[in-house]
């Protein structure tokens, strides 16, 4: 009788817990890491047996690109409780899995809801975009970092025809997770192409490089 019920969730594979193909909006932010470095061969049943040994897994979810359906170098794992999640970022982080060190964080979100909404510095310029790419597909990819605030993701598209000019914005409501889409989004490829991922405004406030 374990009461931590540390191997529950083994028993709960066939019941959907495991999400790639979907956002999941009831997903508990302060029980969720990042799980960064992770290589091709890592799949969520994999993270999930890896997990499972140092603390109850709610749900495991990594993100993958629609239409080459690899994923990206990194994955979400959600506990039962923030407790749960912490301890295995203390246990787990560095472990080398296929021979590359884990990278494990704790999810990033806004603290309250009384947050300036636009905080300037945490808007993100995502460059080289694929036509193809729109609010949606950015949504689903950038939401995964933390609370995506103001009227973002924004396609930046011709005023006559609409066409897409290859760029976007999108603004998070706390530094943390703009940190952590670049970390893990520069370079990564959506619908085919390598996206570049940095921020549009310095920290400090002044406008940083111009785009467009």
């Amino acid at each position: 009788r374990d009461r931590r019920g540390r191997f529950s969730g083994l028993g709960a594979r066939g019941r959907g817990m495991f999400t790639s193909s979907q956002h999941v909006p009831e997903r508990n932010q302060d029980a969720t890491i990042y799980v960064g470095n992770i290589t091709d061969q890592c799949n969520e049943e994999l993270l999930w047996e890896l997990f499972v040994q140092v603390g109850p897994v709610v749900n495991v979810h990594i993100p993958k690109d629609k239409v080459t359906n690899q994923h990206q170098g990194f994955g979400f794992v959600e506990f039962r409780s923030e407790e749960d999640a912490e301890y295995a970022i203390k246990i787990m982080n560095m472990i080398k899995l296929h021979g590359q060190p884990l990278r494990l964080n704790k999810k990033a979100s806004g603290e309250g809801g009384f947050r300036q909404e636009f905080e300037v510095g945490a808007n993100l310029f995502i460059g080289n975009l694929d036509p193809e790419v729109d609010e949606k597909l950015l949504y689903d990819t950038f939401s995964a970092f933390g609370v995506i605030t103001g009227n973002t993701p924004k396609v930046m598209r011709d005023m006559d025809t609409q066409e897409s000019k290859g760029f976007a914005f999108v603004n998070f409501d706390c530094f943390e997770a703009a940190d952590m889409a670049i970390e893990a989004m520069e370079g990564q490829y959506l619908c085919g192409k390598p996206i570049s991922c940095q921020f549009a405004y310095k920290k400090d406030g002044t406008r940083g490089e111009r785009h467009g």
